[in-house]
């Protein structure tokens, strides 16, 4: 009863708006824009550092493969922490609190990071990871709870925005975070990241009264047995995990074999998830439909985000070895490739939505699965035109023009628009009932698993180098042949979706 009565409270609005509306969009939707640009900030500062930090002969002086097997690693776990993230909202905290919580580990790992040791940047590493998760499912679950129900027309322009949001902070973060760690001091770029987090989670205390009621409600409070019992399992697990890693240490195994549990996890749990969801006896035949729809998507998804959090690693490496940094005279950091994403985002988002609507006004409008077939067959052709600079430098060495990662930027980006914002929302409307927060964690679990297989191809163990031409031809072909699986299917998923576009 008390979850239909809030529902219902933010469904006829929030009188402490007093009828104020943000681009005529519920004025709760600003405080989460701005807590989320300050969130993105902190998170695609330190992305944009890590890579290069990891290769630097001033930083920890790796491999390339060795670096991209971390920087794989660390992106699959910021998104698989999100689903524990969503669940601590709907059994013991609600998506409000929960955001306030994780946004303070965020900022205690990113002073943890700036500690100039190599345990303390590890262990930097964990806590922004942990906060992250708590943090980002709940966020946008969060969108969702400001708007009248899956159906209410502003609810995919709304997603747009705070997905513009999302992008002004990775804009900025680069040009502030990224030239103070590769021009200053790599530790107080890491520090940069913790004030950036410190103003989200301010700003997000000062306009909480703005956003609906709902995203304070657990949506299943645990009992206490419960509460003794995910306890008891997790100091187990903290357990086992501190004597396998003391052995791995003792043993001089550490190296070689610390990412491969984590790696594996990050293929494993995402399965797990999606079947212990077909197989809940509570979960409505419809919704069972919805589900098995969503899957495909999933799948999608993964592959899309393999290669496309290669512009972290792979493309961030080359721009580091292989391109000139330079562009009509001036010389900029590596890291401000970064920002190229976010602003081609902000100047395309607007247009991609407004698209939309007017095809959607003449009933033309593409369905989800031709959106999602679209953006796989992007991502494969932004790798086809990075082949070209990468053949051009393997077989006659040199530098070449920073044009040619703008360009593969500016592809990705369309394919990404086609992809992220409509996701998020979909997410939102096939969400069985029972999962409402869980599932904005199933979404991002997709993430996880395309960067898990970039971090186990990447492993100590099979050591493939992501960085050659073999591999990105392999992966431009891949992404160009499931774009149009999809597309052949798109009517069977159409049907398994019901109602839903």
């Amino acid at each position: 009863m008390a979850s239909s009565l809030t529902k219902d409270a933010a469904q006829q609005g929030n009188p402490a708006d007093g009828g104020k509306t943000f681009f005529g969009h519920p004025r709760g939707l600003a405080t989460l824009f701005m807590t989320e640009m300050w969130e993105r900030f902190s998170f695609y500062g330190m992305k944009a550092l890590l890579p290069l930090y990891l290769i630097a002969p001033g930083g920890m002086h790796m491999q390339a493969t060795t670096a991209t097997a971390i920087y794989s690693v660390y992106m699959a776990m910021v998104y698989l922490l999100a689903m524990p993230g969503g669940w601590m909202a709907d059994r013991f905290w609600g998506p409000r609190k929960t955001v306030a919580i994780g946004a303070g580990v965020v900022i205690a790992g990113h002073i943890t990071l700036a500690l100039p040791t190599p345990a303390t940047f590890f262990a930097g590493l964990v806590l922004v990871a942990l906060g992250s998760g708590l943090l980002k499912a709940n966020i946008s679950t969060m969108v969702g709870h400001l708007y009248n129900g899956p159906e209410d027309p502003r609810r995919d322009g709304g997603f747009t925005l705070f997905y513009i949001g999302i992008n002004l902070g990775a804009f900025l973060a680069p040009l502030t975070i990224g030239t103070v760690g590769e021009n200053v001091n790599w530790h107080l770029g890491f520090t940069l990241a913790a004030v950036g987090m410190a103003l989200g989670l301010a700003q997000f205390m000062l306009g909480t009264r703005h956003l609906s009621a709902e995203s304070s409600v657990v949506a299943q409070p645990a009992t206490p047995q419960e509460k003794a019992s995910v306890l008891r399992k997790g100091l187990i697990w903290l357990f086992v995990a501190a004597v396998f890693y003391t052995l791995l240490a003792v043993s001089g195994n550490f190296a070689d074999w610390a990412l491969m549990p984590i790696t594996i996890a990050g293929l494993v749990i995402p399965i797990a998830v999606l079947i212990r969801m077909k197989r809940d006896k509570e979960v409505t035949e419809l919704e069972q439909s919805k589900l098995s729809g969503y899957i495909w998507f999933f799948v999608v998804a993964a592959i899309f985000w393999m290669i496309y959090d290669q512009n972290g690693s792979t493309l961030s490496i080359f721009g580091e070895n292989s391109t000139t940094n330079n562009l009509l005279g001036f010389h900029f950091p590596t890291s401000w490739y970064q920002s190229l994403n976010p602003i081609f985002i902000m100047a395309l988002a607007p247009v991609v939505a407004s698209a939309w609507l007017w095809l959607n006004k003449r009933g033309k409008e593409p369905s989800t699965a031709v959106k999602f077939a679209s953006s796989l067959t992007l991502i494969g052709i932004s790798f086809v035109v990075f082949l070209m600079p990468l053949l051009d430098t393997a077989a006659h060495g040199g530098k070449v023009s920073p044009m040619w990662l703008v360009a593969v930027y500016f592809i990705q980006t369309i394919g990404e628009l086609c992809l992220s914002p409509v996701g998020l929302s979909v997410t939102t409307k096939m969400a069985p009932a029972k999962y409402s927060s869980q599932m904005m964690g199933v979404w991002f679990l997709a993430v996880t698993a395309g960067d898990s297989v970039s971090g186990l191809l990447t492993s100590p163990q099979l050591n493939v180098d992501l960085n050659n031409s073999v591999s990105v031809t392999v992966e431009a072909v891949l992404a160009v042949v499931a774009g149009v699986g999809i597309w052949m299917y798109r009517k069977r998923v159409k049907e398994l979706m019901g109602s839903v576009n």
